[in-house]
């Protein structure tokens, strides 16, 4: 047996991202309903010590990256413990956290000491106004997370910005300077029509191409790269160290090169973000799965990942939120 996952299509998925919550603080419109409150039970919730055995099967089987994301990570309890075990996963070589920031300024240090190196910030908007509009959050919390981060020292730290067109979209250059100004990484993202919040959100779609393109008037772009496992093409601004990835699913998909698959908080394995393809591990989990079996189970789940997400085919069909799948 390969001692890699390889998929039916020959691509090696080195790359997992973990969901340790589907719940989140905030509630951005194209992520999650205002009044949404149909979480997962507790119960339902894989424990830290079944999270481990899961990271460890696919640890042992190649996987080297692993992104810890909720829903919004920082409101399950006690995630500095869970991040500690898993750091001390042989084969785990770059682990790193999705986060709104929101409390980030009492978890930074906690999450650093525990085995976290860099982070990744959603941040729509620079201001405040706008900000609560999109997410019903407070601007400033998210600020001096990412302030803190910075002086634990995070590196690097990334701001996402998902780019709407009519909502947002006339910030690129201000969170360009923003990001100068604090040393920090940007990448923009192109709306996915994931759950009803996300096709509610495509009327805003706005291609990257075109951002891109707006920014080459201004900046003079260079080719730039990244460390990392995940799908963004990055340009550098020549003069500078600021670094922007161009995240484009719809406008340039990256699904032949795709790495990654994403476990839920209920032990669901899900094989593309835009497919419904899934593998239920909870259940083998609790009825007393051995190790070996567990790798077996994994190799299992790997080949139903399909080749390709219909994003634009089919944009009826994932109808779970983008906070249930796991970042």
């Amino acid at each position: 047996m390969s001692p890699r996952l390889i998929d039916p299509f020959g691509r090696t998925v080195e790359y997992l991202r973990l969901s340790v919550t589907d719940r989140c603080d905030l509630r951005c419109f194209y992520c999650l309903p205002g009044d949404y409150r149909d979480f997962s039970e507790p119960e339902e919730w894989l424990k830290f010590d079944e999270i481990e055995r899961v990271i460890r099967a696919f640890a042992s089987l190649g996987v080297q990256r692993l992104r810890v994301t909720g829903g919004e990570p920082l409101v399950r309890k006690n995630l500095s413990s869970l991040v500690t075990q898993l750091s001390d996963i042989p084969g785990i070589e770059d682990l790193s956290l999705s986060t709104n920031a929101v409390s980030l300024s009492r978890q930074a240090a906690a999450l650093k000491t525990a085995g976290i190196s860099r982070i990744n910030v959603s941040l729509d908007s620079l201001r405040a106004d706008r900000f609560k509009d999109i997410t019903k959050g407070n601007l400033d919390k998210v600020i001096n997370g990412l302030m803190t981060a910075k002086q634990a020292g995070f590196d690097p730290i990334k701001i996402n910005m998902v780019i709407m067109k009519g909502v947002n979209d006339d910030e690129v250059e201000d969170m360009i300077e923003f990001c100068i100004e604090h040393d920090f990484t940007l990448r923009f993202i192109e709306t996915m029509p994931v759950g009803d919040t996300g096709r509610d959100a495509s009327s805003y779609y706005l291609s990257l191409q075109d951002v891109k393109s707006r920014l080459a008037e201004r900046y003079e772009l260079i080719p730039g790269v990244m460390p990392g496992g995940g799908p963004a093409r990055y340009v550098q601004v020549a003069g500078t160290q600021l670094r922007i990835g161009f995240i484009t699913p719809i406008s340039q998909h990256f699904c032949e090169t795709c790495n990654r698959v994403r476990l839920a908080v209920d032990g669901t394995l899900y094989l593309c973000l835009g497919q419904e393809h899934k593998f239920e591990f909870r259940p083998l989990l609790r009825a007393g799965i051995s190790d070996s079996e567990l790798q077996d189970a994994a190799r299992t789940a790997i080949t139903l990942k399909p080749e390709r997400h219909e994003f634009r085919e089919k944009p009826q069909q994932v109808v779970r939120f983008m906070a249930k799948t796991g970042g």
